[in-house]
């Protein structure tokens, strides 16, 4: 693994998002002095707070998995996890509702999830669950340790056994014909391959490798941190700034000093910091831009799909309702299609549906509740430009109450009290590209090796983090990014030894 030579005693970190904590907390671990510089007044990044009478809205992801590599992140400097935060497991992690009225509860647990499948679809796909159940983690061992916590240098980093492992699982053929090996029932399968959707490909088109999202959402476990997800950045932040990381909130990085290809300062609108080193953690154009350089790739970035959140505080609830409900249209492939092709708004759209209230309804004031809609849609590449969403925004905000409304959630739009829109029109205000918080997409060419490294060429004692860089989107994903860009400061392993496995088979509980 390449590392930065040279000195490395003081760093500062660009973003206190979960990737610039994570990173920060590694590296003090490693007896590093670090200044972390953000921009807004709290930490958080995508993961984000907004109040807003007397509701807690979490701006940025929901759904939290593989706990275990956040508590390796409090583990560097010494610390529990449990001390500062508190995680709820979801029982289901998801509910799955569907447009021919059907449902089904989506459990980790291997006997719950067994019978309700067969419940669901008949005993023959139940046995073709724990099938697909035993391949999820055989997939998971394979890729971990070699594909997902690793520094790639070069593409020749992939040669080891563990590839042909993966190759052998059939990891390099389409998601959506890996799935069908083992269960036939469109629904469901459509349960263990949406998944694809936050990697930015369709499960058509998505590598099977991408199943193992599945396995973190549908094995692993799906937890909740009381107080919210921005519990999770706040408890991070905390753990720094008590091991002696000096964090600067409200503040812009304007621009890098350098003397050669080292930078030698971090620049702010209110202060020059001088350092041995920097991570960068906000969207590769910022980043880029700061460095005065961009990557030579063949190929421009792809980015992945953006989305419409309505964020909305309500009088009441619908107890069909679980912490998180998907609910699937009928179209499949046309949906996908027009996310990624034509640019088009979903012309029957999937949703998913968050009730953070459902675990904690200290989120919301007595009596009323928090749901939080997320509708795919296009990027600004391929759909709508971020301009012309201030005018369709609120159209579509009725659009998509309507279609709740259609769906059985009646007198979802009378109940709102308390509302807020985000569009990617305040994505790309926020400075990611394509008006997309899911970064660039991970097609085979955004992938593992091929994906934007977090060493940079020309800045000597750079890296980057996030989801724009290895190993990609996603929550577990981008603490990892953190620790991975520490390990290129350090020399230390990046690569952390896994958390024990779920039991594949029956055993483990619901």
């Amino acid at each position: 693994m390449r590392t930065i030579t040279g000195r490395t005693d003081h760093v500062v970190v660009v973003g206190a998002g979960l990737a610039g904590l994570s990173a920060t907390l590694h590296l003090l671990g490693a007896n590093r002095r670090v200044t972390v510089v953000e921009r807004d007044l709290l930490p958080g990044g995508r993961a984000g707070l907004i109040e807003s009478g007397g509701h807690r809205f979490d701006t940025g992801p929901t759904v939290l998995t593989m706990p275990h590599i956040l508590e390796e992140a409090f583990a560097a400097v010494g610390q529990k996890m449990s001390d500062r935060l508190t995680l709820h497991p979801l029982h289901p992690a998801y509910r799955a509702r569907f447009a021919d009225g059907s449902d089904l509860n989506v459990h980790t647990g291997a006997e719950a999830m067994e019978a309700e499948v067969e419940r669901f679809a008949g005993g023959r796909e139940a046995a073709g669950y724990q099938r697909l159940r035993q391949w999820l983690h055989d997939l998971y061992r394979a890729q971990m340790g070699r594909f997902i916590e690793a520094n790639f240098d070069s593409p020749l980093s992939l040669l080891h056994p563990d590839l042909a492992r993966l190759a052998a699982l059939g990891g390099f053929g389409r998601l959506q014909s890996k799935i069908g090996q083992f269960i036939k029932d469109e629904r469901l399968q459509r349960v263990f391959s949406f998944q694809a959707l936050y990697a930015g490909v369709p499960p058509a088109r998505a590598l099977a490798a991408y199943a193992v999202i599945a396995y973190m959402d549908t094995v692993a476990g799906v937890y909740f941190p009381e107080g919210g997800m921005h519990a999770v950045p706040t408890a991070l932040s905390e753990a720094a700034a008590g091991a002696g990381a000096t964090l600067v909130y409200g503040q812009t990085v304007t621009r890098l000093e350098r003397t050669g290809d080292r930078i030698t300062a971090v620049v702010t609108d209110r202060q020059r910091i001088p350092c041995d080193a920097v991570v960068l953690t906000p969207d590769l154009p910022v980043a880029y831009r700061l460095l005065g350089d961009r990557p030579r790739r063949p190929l421009a970035l792809r980015h992945s799909p953006s989305a419409v959140v309505l964020h909305t505080g309500t009088d009441r609830t619908w107890p069909e309702l679980a912490h998180h409900t998907i609910s699937f249209g009928a179209a499949w492939k046309q949906t996908f299609h027009e996310l990624t092709r034509t640019g088009r708004l979903m012309s029957d759209p999937s949703l998913l549906i968050t009730r953070p209230t459902a675990t904690d309804p200290g989120l919301a004031p007595p009596g009323r509740h928090t749901h939080y809609v997320l509708a795919p849609c296009p990027n600004t590449a391929v759909g709508p430009s971020a301009a012309s969403w201030r005018d369709l925004g609120p159209r579509y905000r009725d659009s998509l109450l309507r279609e709740l409304e259609r769906r059985g959630l009646t007198g979802f739009e009378d109940s709102i009290d308390t509302e807020i829109l985000v569009t990617p029109a305040d994505w790309t205000a926020q400075g990611h590209a394509a008006g997309t918080p899911f970064s660039v997409a991970h097609t085979f060419p955004q992938t593992g090796p091929f994906r934007p490294r977090n060493l940079v060429r020309g800045a000597a004692n750079a890296v980057l983090a996030g989801c724009g860089t290895t190993p990609g989107v996603g929550v577990p994903t981008v603490l990892i990014s953190g620790r991975l860009a520490a390990a290129r400061i350090t020399g230390l392993p990046g690569h952390v030894t896994a958390a024990p496995l779920p039991a594949a088979t029956k055993g483990d509980p619901a």
